[in-house]
C-alpha cells in the first residue's frame, strides 16, 4: 500500500475548470480584459467633466473678461483680454491699488459696453468661463472704507488720507482739458469720504477721459443729487492679475508701490 496521497476525483487540475472542462488561454485574456466605452460615449463624457470643470474655475477661481473701453489706458487697451482671480479677496476686500473687474453699480456703462459678447456661440462660452464676459467695468482701486480722497495737491496729485499718489507709472493724467465722457462733468478740485463701510471708491488710469467714481460724485452745484460714486465689495468679481491678450502684450500685474505709502484712514 502507497502512502502516497492520490488525487482525488473531484480535484481540479490547473487547466480545468469547476465541472472539469478546460480553460482555453483566449477565455482566460477576454476575462482580464476590461470593458471601454464607445468612442462617443467618452467624448460626450470628458466633454461634460470640462464643462462642470469650467463652470467650477469660473464660479471660484479665474475668469475670464474683455476692455469694454479706453478708460484703463496705457496699461489697458480697449477689447484687450485679461484674467481675474477671485481667491484673493475670499477673506478680505479690494486693496488701494487693485485693478479690479465689478458688476455694472447702475447706469455706468453705456449700451455697447453692457451688451457683451454677441453671437450665440460666443454667449453660450461666456456663460462658462469659456469666452471673456462683458458687461463689467474695469477700474483701479483708490480709497477703501474710512478714507478720504483729495483732488489735488498743489502738483496736481491725487491724495489719500492726507498722502499724495505717485501715478506717472501707470496713469494718464493728461492736461487741464478734459474730453470723452468727462467734457461736461469735468472738475479740477474735489474731495470725497470718509468711504462708507462695505464699499471702494475707483478710478480709470485714463484719468480724463473715465467715468468712473469721480464722474459719479455729486457736484456742489447739484440739487437733489442721488448719485453714488462707490463701488459695492459685493460687486467686485476679483482682482485682474493677467493681461492675456494679444500676446505681445502679455504681463503680470501688480499692485503699485505708491499705495503703500498711504496710511490708514483715522
Amino acid at each position: 500500500m502507497s502512502t502516497t496521497d492520490e488525487p482525488t476525483a473531484n480535484a481540479e487540475s490547473p487547466d480545468e475548470g469547476p465541472a472539469g472542462a478546460p480553460i482555453s488561454p483566449d477565455g482566460a485574456k477576454q476575462k482580464k480584459q476590461k470593458k471601454h466605452l464607445p468612442v462617443w460615449q467618452e467624448t460626450i463624457l470628458l466633454l461634460g467633466i470640462a464643462l462642470v470643470l469650467a463652470i467650477l474655475i469660473k464660479a471660484l477661481f479665474v475668469q475670464a473678461f474683455y476692455i469694454p473701453s479706453e478708460s484703463m489706458e496705457p496699461g489697458l487697451v480697449k477689447n484687450d483680454r485679461i484674467l481675474v482671480e477671485k481667491p484673493s479677496y475670499w477673506f478680505g476686500g479690494p486693496e488701494r491699488g487693485d485693478v479690479v473687474v465689478f458688476k455694472d453699480p447702475g447706469g455706468w456703462l453705456n449700451g455697447e459696453e453692457a451688451a457683451g459678447p454677441t453671437g450665440t456661440v460666443a454667449k453660450a462660452l461666456s456663460k462658462v468661463g469659456l469666452y471673456p464676459t462683458g458687461g463689467h467695468l474695469v477700474k483701479r482701486v483708490i480709497g477703501v472704507a474710512g478714507d478720504v480722497i483729495k483732488c489735488c495737491d498743489e502738483q496736481g496729485r491725487l491724495t489719500v488720507n492726507g498722502q499724495p499718489l505717485d501715478e506717472k507709472d501707470y496713469a494718464r493724467l493728461g492736461g487741464a482739458d478734459c474730453y470723452g465722457p468727462m467734457v461736461n462733468d469735468c472738475s479740477k478740485d474735489w474731495e470725497v469720504g470718509p468711504i462708507p463701510d462695505g464699499q471702494v471708491f475707483v478710478m480709470g488710469d485714463n484719468r480724463n477721459n473715465s467715468a468712473d467714481s469721480s464722474f459719479h460724485m455729486c457736484k456742489p452745484t447739484d440739487t437733489d443729487c442721488t448719485k453714488n460714486p462707490y463701488v459695492d465689495v459685493d460687486d467686485v468679481v476679483g482682482k485682474v492679475f493677467v493681461l492675456l491678450w494679444p500676446s505681445d502684450r502679455f504681463k503680470i500685474l501688480h499692485r503699485p508701490d505708491t499705495f503703500a505709502d498711504v496710511p490708514d484712514a483715522d
